[in-house]
């Protein structure tokens, strides 16, 4: 029985990137051997085991042959007599079908250390193409190393040409798109794994929605950019620059969803594509069994974003109040502070604007402490209850939000004083 560290520890080891999981092939060797050892086994379509002190994985070397449609459609042979060389040849890409054994020695029998010195994304074999979700994880691996500047080689890349052609993306699993859709988010860079889809064709069968986007022009005084897609893709990137929150990754990537129902006698303007985006996003998240929590957000982002962008001291107290309820913003702060990071994304996801302050972060966060500073408590011991109590609370609160909009207008006014005579 021999074992060797293999694919992600590998690349990820030779790149210089810390490396956070390790992956084991075992060669020579039953479930027997394995089960003897104390491992147990986790993996109900293939051979795979966990290690009873590491709780790291170790997988019977095996090849695939397929055998039908969809993920589960593969006759997996197992036996002890498949080589290394054979499971290597499984893999998707060069840079992954590497492996280190035990003794430090690196196997790469399909160039994946050459491909990993050129930057390039390769596929290792044709049985590349059994598996739709290759399509998915090549792009994520466009965004996962992001600071590498990768690219794909031509072949790859008209391969997946083909399999989106082929109808080969109709066989995914809406949980496991959304799995890598997920994983892409939280890289660096999540446009790239959007933009490679759509460079081979994949965004506009997988997020139609989102393809959308790139054929919709905006305003270009407050659009520099150009397209709604370009800026979307923009504004995901800020906010994997502002935040390592998933939600508020997925709130930023479909907030303008909208703009690609808004009828062209209207462009570059989109009058209330907030609206029209929110049966988008619903669509998208119940497609893709996207969790309650994050469909959450990435509503609340669509729906307030431009009222949230137009807030300031032209707002009434009354707006602003209806601003917050709207936002849920008494119940859930936390979440208000999310839908704000996801607004300061768009607002970051302009050219010439990235490094802009967002200004309505601060006027909305001060606006809440306003409305907070208001006694609940001392109405109460004051004898109101039920609809009174509401009407003193909206009084107050009002009150609070007039005196907040007072103050920023006499900050505002020392301060351009202060220009003047400075």
């Amino acid at each position: 029985m021999q074992v060797y560290l293999v694919g992600g520890a590998v690349r990820d080891a030779l790149l210089d990137i810390p490396v956070k999981d390790r992956d084991w092939v075992v060669v020579g060797a039953t479930p027997e051997t394995l089960l003897a050892l104390g491992c147990k086994q986790v993996g109900v379509d293939f051979p795979v085991f966990l290690h009873p002190e590491t709780q790291e994985e170790y997988a019977l070397a095996r090849t695939e042959r397929k055998s039908g449609r969809g993920y589960h459609g593969f006759e997996v042979n197992a036996s002890p007599d498949v080589t290394l060389e054979e499971d290597l040849l499984r893999r998707d890409l060069t840079i992954n079908a590497m492996a280190l054994s035990q003794t430090g020695e690196l196997i790469d029998p399909y160039g994946g250390k050459l491909d990993l010195s050129a930057r390039l994304l390769r596929h290792v074999s044709p049985a590349f193409t059994e598996d739709p979700l290759r399509v998915l994880r090549v792009a994520r691996f466009m965004a996962q190393l992001a600071d590498f500047n990768f690219t794909l080689a031509e072949e790859t890349r008209q391969l997946l040409r083909d399999m989106v052609v082929q109808g080969e993306l109709a066989d995914l699993v809406p949980e496991r798109v959304w799995l890598e859709v997920s994983k892409a988010l939280m890289t660096s860079r999540p446009s790239l794994f959007f933009e490679c889809l759509r460079e081979v064709g994949a965004l506009a069968e997988l997020f139609p929605e989102l393809d959308k986007l790139f054929d919709v022009p905006q305003s270009p005084i407050h659009h520099p950019e150009g397209d709604a897609g370009t800026h979307t893709m923009m504004v995901v990137d800020a906010a994997a620059r502002i935040s390592d929150n998933l939600d508020i990754r997925f709130a930023a990537l479909v907030h303008d969803l909208g703009k690609g129902l808004t009828h062209s006698s209207f462009w570059p303007k989109h009058p209330g594509h907030e609206q029209s985006g929110l049966e988008l996003v619903n669509r998208w998240c119940q497609l893709y069994r996207v969790p309650k929590h994050t469909q959450q957000l990435a509503l609340r982002a669509t729906e307030w974003h431009g009222v949230i962008h137009r807030g300031g001291l032209d707002m009434s107290p009354q707006e602003m109040l209806k601003v917050l309820r709207g936002c849920d913003a008494f119940r859930q702060p936390d979440r208000f502070e999310q839908l704000l990071m996801v607004c300061a994304a768009d607002h970051h996801g302009r050219l010439g604007f990235e490094d802009k302050p967002y200004e309505q972060m601060a006027f909305w966060i001060g606006a809440l402490d306003a409305c907070n500073q208001v006694d609940a408590k001392a109405l109460a011991e004051s004898g109101l209850t039920g609809e009174k109590m509401a009407q003193a609370m909206e009084q107050q609160r009002v009150a609070r939000l007039d005196n907040f909009k007072t103050h920023l207008i006499s900050l505002k006014k020392v301060q351009a004083g202060e220009n003047l005579d400075g």
